[in-house]
C-alpha cells in the first residue's frame, strides 16, 4: 500500500452494535488512528452505516473524522457505488478495510471488492465480530480469497514509506500512543 493508491474503508462501526463486540475500545482506537494517519498522509477515507434506523449512527469519535456516511441495507458496501466510483476515478486501486462485523458486512464487502478488481487489505486489530469463531473464520476466508492481513501500525508505516519527514514524526506519535487495553 502507499498513500497515493490506497483508501481506508470503515464498515458499519455503529453505536448499537459496537457494544457487543469484544475489544471494542481497541477497535475504535485503531480505526481512529488510521483515520488520523490517513489525514496526515493524504489517504482518502469513507465509511458506511448498516440500517442506521435500527443500529444507530457511526460511533461519534469516528464520525467526527469522516464526511458524509451513506447508509445501506445490503450487507456488502458495494451497494454504496458512489464511494467506489469516486475511489476508482481518483486512482485508488487498494483498500484498507476495517469495521464490524468481520463475518458479515466486512467479509461480504471484501469479497465483492476483490471481485471488482481492488487489492484489499484488512487491519485485523481494527476489525471485530461478536463471537471469536466468526472472527477467526472470516479472516481465514478473506485471506484465502486474496485479501492481505495486516495491522494498524504496519499500515500506518507502509503508507508513510520513509522516515525523517514531518509526516513520519506525526505517524510515530500515533503508533506510540498507549492502547486502551493496557
Amino acid at each position: 500500500m502507499s498513500a497515493g493508491d490506497t483508501a481506508l474503508l470503515v464498515v458499519d462501526v455503529q453505536d448499537r452494535l459496537i457494544g457487543h463486540i469484544p475489544n471494542q475500545e481497541t477497535i475504535i482506537w485503531n480505526i481512529g488512528r488510521l483515520l488520523e494517519g490517513g489525514k496526515i498522509l493524504g489517504v482518502p477515507a469513507a465509511a458506511t452505516e448498516q440500517y442506521p434506523k435500527g443500529l444507530g449512527s457511526t460511533v461519534s469519535s469516528l464520525a467526527e473524522q469522516l464526511g458524509e456516511i451513506p447508509s445501506k441495507l445490503s450487507f456488502s458496501c458495494a451497494s454504496c457505488e458512489e464511494i467506489f466510483d469516486h475511489f476508482a476515478q481518483s486512482g485508488i486501486v487498494k483498500l484498507l478495510v476495517v469495521g464490524i462485523e468481520a463475518h458479515v458486512c466486512v467479509q461480504q464487502t471484501v469479497l465483492d471488492m476483490l471481485a471488482s478488481g481492488f487489492r484489499v487489505y484488512l487491519a485485523v486489530d481494527a476489525v471485530g465480530s461478536r463471537h471469536p469463531l466468526d472472527y477467526d473464520f472470516a479472516l481465514r476466508r478473506m485471506e484465502s480469497a486474496g485479501a492481505t492481513l495486516t495491522t494498524t501500525e504496519s499500515a500506518l508505516f507502509e503508507w508513510c514509506e520513509v522516515a525523517g519527514t514531518s509526516a513520519f514524526k506525526k505517524i510515530s506519535e500515533l503508533v506510540r500512543q498507549v492502547s486502551p487495553d493496557r
